[in-house]
């Protein structure tokens, strides 16, 4: 992969979930990539999401001392865009303009904030473009 790009929160969701093993598999190939190239990135967001499923709908719930280790690895470096001001109004204007869910379009603007290329999701439309920025399902 030679672009940066952007994890949505069900792949982080799928790396840890065993209900569906070649979406897990998936999951862990890009979370690898996103770790070895340095070029992969999450936001703020991601992770909120990704820890109000995992303390609320894992089967069994994610543990604190699980928490500690996946937030310092690999969650740590990929974490790169932050909540702020020009995320926020980027964000609106999308949901404006692309009639897309709130949480939808912050995603997708932190993906925009982080020039990546491609966002990984299966949230949104296989093959949609904003800008610069294609969204991949990588499960299909």
């Amino acid at each position: 992969m030679s672009d940066r790009f952007f994890l949505d929160t069900n792949i982080l969701v799928y790396a840890l979930i065993k209900s569906d093993l070649s979406k897990q598999a998936a999951a862990i190939q890009l979370i690898t990539d996103a770790l070895d190239s340095g070029k992969g990135l999450i936001s703020f967001q991601v992770v909120q999401e990704f820890f109000s499923v995992a303390f609320r709908r894992f089967d069994p719930p994610l543990t604190l001392v699980e928490a500690e280790d996946f937030i310092s690895m690999p969650l740590r470096p990929l974490l790169v865009v932050h909540s702020s001001y020009p995320l926020y109004s980027r964000a609106l204007q999308l949901t404006h303009r692309h009639s897309l869910s709130w949480y939808d379009s912050l995603i997708v603007a932190a993906a925009l904030e982080a020039n990546c290329r491609v966002l990984y999701t299966e949230d949104l439309q296989h093959g949609q473009k904003f800008d610069n920025l294609r969204v991949q399902n990588p499960f299909l």
